[in-house]
């Protein structure tokens, strides 16, 4: 069955629209598995104006790669927190690197400016 692509919207990768019931089937975990990582800052959903957790599709591949890290890879939640605080880390220092690469390639060209020398006149 072939479904119709009319009406089907993308959501941003960081737009947190999942209640927690949702993100937990998503994730394959149970929602107090969720409240528990919210709580430890493993995974920080936006909230409602009421209070409500609303998950994104980010928050959870994140959840995701939590539940491999524990129980694929046996590291315990102080070991997963430090492994996402690390790759959020070196994510940033990457964005720093390309723009700075950027700016590097932008100084880096030859200007293609006319520079006019005159020498000074002797007294």
């Amino acid at each position: 069955m072939t479904i119709p692509q009319e009406g089907i919207r993308t959501v941003a990768e960081d737009a947190p629209v999942f209640v927690i019931s949702v993100a937990a089937e998503l994730a394959g975990m149970h929602a107090q598995t969720l409240r528990q990582y919210d709580r430890l800052g493993l995974v920080s959903p936006g909230r409602t104006p009421g209070g409500g957790r609303r998950y994104s599709p980010r928050d959870v591949a994140l959840l995701r790669e939590v539940q491999r890290l524990s129980q694929e890879d046996g590291v315990n939640l102080a070991g997963i927190k430090r492994i996402i605080e690390l790759e959020e880390q070196v994510e940033a220092l990457q964005g720093q690197v390309e723009a700075l690469l950027t700016e590097l390639d932008q100084v880096r060209k030859p200007s293609t400016a006319l520079v006019v020398w005159k020498p000074a006149r002797r007294r």
